[in-house]
């Protein structure tokens, strides 16, 4: 009787367990709840701003391109144009060198036109002093429609001091007549048109005689 006493005595009561946590232990899966929810609203802020700069990119990237296309075609254009102005200025040039002679060449059918009067005027007429004179006032008149209108002018050399810059000597003569190499005679008239000999008067030229003791 009395061990059982004492069982009874040494028995201890066991306290039902309970269905839920304590209180610390849901305070702290609370914050981890709002820890998690604020690591997600987080990660949505950060993805919407992604989105939107990608948006921007992609939105500055079709900008650029329509601006690319727009000066591409711009280049085009001005690429022909400049092809087509390259291709005008070339016949331009080429008409520019095939009628450059055509106000002188003007000039000279009227020359040509005086010499068929003058020839018509012959066979009509058998009066050689005439038609002689007809020639030479002819000729003068061609001088002086190249002197004014083209710069084109004949020179004389005759009793002139030689000069190798105007006077090309064909043949050289000994005269006691000149103490230094003179024009005796002119065999062709040279030119000069506007201050530059184009042709050298072809002539004969003295030679002074050596000195004699």
């Amino acid at each position: 009787m009395a061990e059982e006493i004492e069982a009874k005595e040494t028995e201890q009561p066991v306290a039902p367990e309970s269905s839920e946590a304590a209180p610390d232990e849901v305070v702290s899966e609370a914050d981890k709840a709002e820890t998690k929810k604020k690591k997600e609203s987080k990660a949505d802020r950060e993805k919407k701003k992604l989105q939107n700069k990608i948006e921007k990119l992609e939105k500055a990237l079709d900008e650029s391109k329509a601006e690319v296309d727009e000066l591409r075609d711009k280049y085009l254009r001005k690429q022909a144009d400049f092809d087509n102005f390259r291709k005008r200025m070339l016949r331009e040039k080429e008409d520019s060198i095939k009628f450059a002679n055509t106000s002188l060449l003007m000039d000279i059918i009227n020359v040509i036109d005086d010499f068929e009067r003058a020839l018509q005027s012959s066979e009509e007429s058998s009066d050689f002093g005439a038609f002689h004179s007809g020639i030479e006032m002819i000729e003068k008149q061609m001088i002086s429609m190249l002197e004014t209108n083209w710069g084109l002018k004949r020179f004389d050399c005759a009793g002139e001091p030689f000069d190798p810059e105007k006077h090309e000597a064909l043949l050289m003569e000994e005269s006691d007549e000149y103490d230094v190499q003179t024009v005796m005679e002119d065999f062709m008239k040279g030119y000069i048109l506007h201050d530059r000999v184009i042709r050298h008067a072809k002539v004969k030229v003295s030679k002074p005689m050596p000195l004699t003791e």
